[in-house]
């Protein structure tokens, strides 16, 4: 496995490329769902580290701070996948908030970290994201809005021992042959 310096820079690198293709703006949401055990090679959630968490967070968060990108970590499937968001984030949202704090055994690594990191955070049940970043094959795709695009860079394709999987959203196309489309 490359070590953590290494896998940050990979995924900064990846999420740089992601947010620039997919056009994300202040306000925009990305999910991330990772399986820290995953990134390290061990089994998905029997070996979470929060050293593993703390590198990946810096990494995503250092590029989307810089562009006003709303961030939600996918809990693990013990709550359900719930989502770590900032509070402001759940509220513009109108999104139920959910009683519940992650931990290593029951939320993860990542979104144990992740609720460490943020201002004001919580738990919501499900959002609707505009991009989704997934590490370790947690499956994020319930947590993307309907028309979700796969979208793969050259060269990246894993985070440590970890299968990296990214997409974006698009509005969907409706209509007919009349429809006109941007």
């Amino acid at each position: 496995m490359e070590n953590l310096k290494g896998i940050g820079e990979t995924l900064k690198k990846a999420v740089k490329e992601l947010t620039n293709f997919a056009k994300l703006e202040k306000g925009s949401i990305l999910v991330v769902g990772c399986s820290t055990s995953e990134v390290i090679g061990k089994k998905i959630g029997t070996f979470g580290s929060i050293d593993v968490a703390k590198v990946i967070y810096q990494a995503i968060d250092e590029v989307v701070s810089e562009l006003g990108v709303n961030l939600a970590f996918q809990c693990c499937e013990h709550l359900n996948r719930a989502i770590v968001v900032e509070k402001e984030v759940a509220k513009k949202l109108n999104l139920e908030i959910v009683n519940v704090v992650p931990g290593l055994k029951a939320g993860g690594a990542m979104a144990t970290h992740a609720y460490s990191m943020m201002k004001n955070p919580c738990l919501v049940e499900f959002i609707k994201a505009d991009a989704g970043i997934d590490i370790g094959d947690t499956i994020i795709g319930m947590h993307l809005k309907h028309v979700a695009v796969p979208f793969r860079i050259e060269g990246i394709n894993k985070i440590g021992n970890a299968s990296l999987v990214m997409a974006y959203t698009r509005p969907k196309y409706i209509g007919g042959p009349r429809a006109v489309y941007q």
